[in-house]
C-alpha cells in the first residue's frame, strides 16, 4: 500500500510539472476524450523517429452490380452507398454514354436505386414509380430536376423530421444550381423548396451534403474551379476543377462558402469529392476525390487496354481517349483545410478490359462496414468504384475492402521506430490499439509527462509486448491496463513499433466506449 501511495504521489507530481511546462510553452493539450484517433492526418503527431505514415490501399473484390438495364448503360455513375441498419442502399445515375462515329453520345438520364443485405451483391427492386419506354417495371426513383447528379444521405441530425429522414442535393448550373430534396423512405422524393439552395458553382460533378454532428451543422461540398468569372448571371469556370464547401443550420440557407485548401497539393483536377464523417470517428472528415489526368498519346498510352476503343473515344475528343482517373484520399478536422495524399489511394490496377480510362475508379460516396472477407476475421470497410464505362450497353461497380480505420498507418520496419504524440488529455480507463505486426514484431506504449519522463509504472519497460493483428487490443503494463488515474492529466504517448503498423488509438471506459 505504501509503495502504491508513493507511486501515485510521484505520478501526480510529475504531471503537475508537465502542466507547468505546458503552460510555460503557451500550448493547450489536445483533448481526445474517448474518441478514436486515426493517422490520416498528423494532428496528434509531434515526432516520428525511424517510423513513417504509410498510405494503405483497398483490395479488389467482386463486381457488386452491373448496370445493364435499358435505362442504365455505360454512363451509369455518381454512386452513393448508405448503410441503413441491416440494409445497404445504393443510388446512382443511369445513362448511356459513349462515342459513336467520332461524336459524344449521351442517352436519357434517370436516377436509380439498388439495395443489398450484405453490402457485397446489390439487386435492383422493381419499384413501379416511373415509366421508361412505356413500362414502370424498373428501379428508377427520379426523372426530373437534379437527375444528373442526385446525391442522397441519411440525415443523422437528432432534430430531423421523419418526413425528411433522407435528404439529397442535386442540380446543375443549367438548372440554376443545387436543389434540396427530402424523403421519408429513401425511395420517394420531393423538393424541399422550388429555389436552389446553392447557386454559384460549376456543379458538373457529384455534389453532396451531410449533417456534421461535431460542428452541429450541415456541410455541402460541390464542384467549382480554381478561377471563375461572372458575366451577367452566368458563372464561367476557369483553371483547375476544384472543390468548394458551404454550411447551413437548416439545409436550406447556405453560407460560409470557402474553397478547400490543402496541406500539399500539386494543383490537379479533382472531379468528385466524396467527403463524409468517418463512421467510427465522426470528428474526422474523410474524402475520396477523383483525380483527372490528361496524358495524351504516347507509347505507354497505346499499350493500355483496348487500343481500338481508345482511339474511337479520342476521335470524339482527345481527353475521352487519353485521360485517366483514379481515387485519392484526404482528411480534415475543420471541413475546409484537408491533408490530401498525392499518392493514389485507389490506382487503376492491373491492366484489363474496362480499366485505365477516363471514368475508371470513381469511388462511390461513403465507405461502409461489412462482414470480413475471410471466415472468422473481423469486420472491414467496403468501398465501391466504377469500371467499364464509355462503350457497349453497360458498366459496373467493383467492391474493394480495407480494414477498419485502415486508411493510413504509422509503420516501422524491423529496425524499429517511434511515434511521439503531441500533448493530450483523455477520458476512460484503458488504451486500445488497432494494429498489425509480424510474428516477431511488437508495439509498446509509454505514457510520458510533458518534460519527456515516463509516468511511473507506465514506461516502455513496464509495457507488455503487443503483437498480432487486431482491430482492438488493450495495452497492458506490469500493473495492468487501468489508466483512469491519469484521465484529464496532460501527457504524451511514446509508441515504439517494430515490424508493425498502427492504424488508430482510442482511450475507452470499462464498457468499451
Amino acid at each position: 500500500m505504501r509503495m502504491r501511495l508513493r507511486c501515485t504521489v510521484a505520478t501526480l507530481a510529475g504531471l503537475a510539472l508537465s502542466l507547468a511546462t505546458l503552460n510555460a510553452r503557451g500550448a493547450d493539450p489536445v483533448d481526445v476524450g474517448t474518441r478514436r484517433e486515426l493517422f490520416v492526418d498528423d494532428a496528434l503527431i509531434e515526432r516520428l523517429d525511424g517510423a513513417q505514415r504509410r498510405l494503405q490501399h483497398p483490395v479488389a473484390r467482386e463486381i457488386a452490380i452491373v448496370h445493364d438495364a435499358p435505362w442504365e448503360g455505360a454512363g451509369s455513375g455518381y454512386h452513393t452507398v448508405i448503410r441503413d441498419g441491416d440494409l445497404y442502399r445504393m443510388y446512382y445515375r443511369g445513362s448511356a454514354l459513349g462515342v459513336d462515329n467520332g461524336k459524344l453520345k449521351i442517352g436519357r438520364q434517370v436516377y436509380c436505386y439498388a439495395e443489398s443485405r450484405d453490402g457485397v451483391t446489390f439487386t435492383k427492386p422493381n419499384l413501379g414509380l416511373f415509366e421508361y419506354n412505356g413500362s414502370k417495371d424498373n428501379n428508377i426513383i427520379g426523372t426530373g430536376v437534379g437527375v444528373h447528379n442526385f446525391a442522397a444521405f441519411l440525415d443523422s441530425n437528432p432534430n430531423c423530421k421523419p418526413d425528411a429522414r433522407f435528404k439529397a442535393l442535386a442540380g446543375t448550373a443549367a438548372e440554376g444550381g443545387l436543389f434540396a430534396f427530402k424523403s421519408a423512405d429513401g425511395i420517394r422524393w420531393s423538393l424541399m423548396r422550388e429555389e436552389p439552395v446553392v447557386t454559384e458553382g460549376a456543379f458538373d460533378s457529384q455534389n453532396l451534403a451531410f449533417w456534421d454532428q461535431t460542428a452541429g451543422k450541415y456541410r455541402a461540398y460541390f464542384r467549382t474551379f480554381t478561377k471563375g468569372v461572372t458575366t451577367g448571371k452566368v458563372w464561367k469556370p476557369e483553371g483547375f476543377r476544384a472543390i468548394r464547401t458551404a454550411s447551413s443550420e437548416d439545409f436550406l440557407d447556405c453560407g460560409d462558402e470557402a474553397d478547400l485548401t490543402y496541406k500539399d497539393s500539386p494543383g490537379e483536377h479533382l472531379y468528385t469529392n466524396q467527403v463524409a464523417p468517418y463512421f467510427r470517428a465522426p470528428h474526422i472528415l474523410i474524402g475520396f476525390p477523383t483525380r483527372y489526368i490528361e496524358r495524351g498519346w504516347s507509347d505507354s498510352m497505346r499499350a493500355l487496354p483496348e487500343l481500338k476503343l481508345r482511339e474511337q473515344r479520342a476521335a470524339g475528343h482527345l481527353r475521352y481517349g487519353t485521360s485517366l482517373t483514379e481515387g485519392l484520399l484526404m482528411g480534415s478536422r475543420d471541413g475546409v483545410h484537408f491533408e490530401r495524399w498525392n499518392e493514389a489511394f485507389l490506382r487503376p490496377g492491373p491492366e484489363r478490359p474496362g480499366t485505365w480510362l477516363y471514368g475508371h475508379q470513381y469511388i462511390a460516396w461513403h465507405a461502409v462496414e461489412t462482414a470480413g472477407s475471410l471466415p472468422g476475421a473481423p469486420n472491414e470497410m467496403s468501398l465501391y468504384a466504377s469500371e467499364g464505362s464509355w462503350h457497349g450497353d453497360s458498366n459496373s461497380i467493383r467492391r474493394y475492402t480495407l480494414r477498419l480505420d485502415g486508411f493510413v498507418s504509422v509503420n516501422a520496419g524491423w529496425k524499429g521506430g517511434e511515434l511521439l504524440t503531441k500533448p493530450l488529455t483523455f477520458d476512460g480507463s484503458r488504451l486500445t490499439l488497432n494494429f498489425a505486426t509480424s510474428a516477431a514484431g511488437s508495439i509498446r506504449v509509454e505514457l510520458q509527462t510533458l518534460d519527456g519522463k515516463p509516468v511511473p509504472g507506465f514506461s516502455l519497460d513496464d509495457c507488455a509486448d503487443v503483437f498480432g493483428d487486431a482491430i482492438e487490443r488493450t495495452v497492458t503494463w506490469k500493473s495492468g491496463s487501468d489508466v483512469s488515474s491519469l484521465a484529464g492529466k496532460p501527457l504524451r504517448l511514446r509508441i515504439h513499433l517494430q515490424d508493425a503498423d498502427l492504424y488508430s488509438i482510442q482511450f475507452q471506459n470499462a464498457a468499451g466506449k
